[in-house]
């Protein structure tokens, strides 16, 4: 069974997290800005979501994080939650 571990930052619009997208690219601290912004109990931990399987997660985050580049932040990433800014630690099978 596929896992992957990520980080994440969650806000309720997508402006907000292309703000913090912005920011990010100036180099600011992912964990950082994830106990500043998100509304995630894993913003406490600067967005660490730890490891899991593929299917644990909403599809969208999913998809993000089994299909796309590691180590980069994707986003926003749209779920039922709010919108994401995605980064995948790493993944295996």
């Amino acid at each position: 069974m596929a896992t992957a571990a990520a980080v994440h930052i969650l806000v309720k619009t997508e402006q907000q997290a292309l703000d913090i997208l912005k920011q990010l690219k100036q180099g600011k601290n992912f964990a950082a800005l994830a106990k500043k912004y998100s509304m995630c109990p894993s913003g406490k931990r600067g967005g660490d979501l730890g490891e899991f399987r593929r299917g644990q997660m909403v599809k969208q985050f999913d998809d993000v994080v089994f299909k796309k580049e590691v180590l980069t932040v994707h986003g926003p990433v749209k779920t039922k939650f709010g919108y994401h800014l995605i980064k995948t630690l790493y993944r295996n099978g």
